[in-house]
């Protein structure tokens, strides 16, 4: 079997217990992605591939806990009584599940779909620089 095989399978939830229920945690729908794509916009410069949680829950605690509650599908006032420690892991287990889904299967899928329409579209070429030949040199 190769990797297009096993892209084609359901992801395996990570099972985790928060709070005292059990959770599984598995990758936003695409449903749930305007609310959480909202929730998580004041604290999406701040996410690392090692996130600061303590310092994102302090600066902009209530993004995170509602883009916490919309990830696990929980309410966020269940969230929002979780112990710090709880809501750490919680969060964790999120970030690991659909950072791992866009990482391996949204960004592909975007990037082929990007090139593809490219190529559809006459006289469309892909940009190489971010300045362009607009961008005025000085000459004095």
């Amino acid at each position: 079997m190769d990797t297009q095989t096993f892209a084609a399978l359901p992801p395996v939830p990570e099972t985790v217990t928060i709070g005292g229920e059990t959770l599984d945690i598995t990758p936003l729908k695409v449903g749930e992605l305007p609310a959480f794509a909202r929730a998580v916009r004041p604290v999406a410069s701040k996410l690392t591939p090692d996130p600061d949680w303590l310092r994102l829950l302090s600066e902009d605690g209530d993004s995170v806990i509602l883009a916490l509650a919309i990830a696990c599908r929980r309410p966020p006032k269940w969230v929002a009584a979780l112990a710090l420690d709880e809501a750490i892991h919680l969060a964790e287990a999120v970030f690991e599940a659909n950072a791992d889904f866009f990482i391996r299967r949204v960004v592909p899928e975007i990037t082929r779909v990007s090139q593809r329409i490219g190529v559809m579209i006459p006289g469309a070429m892909p940009s190489t620089d971010s300045s362009g030949q607009g961008t005025a040199t000085p000459t004095s």
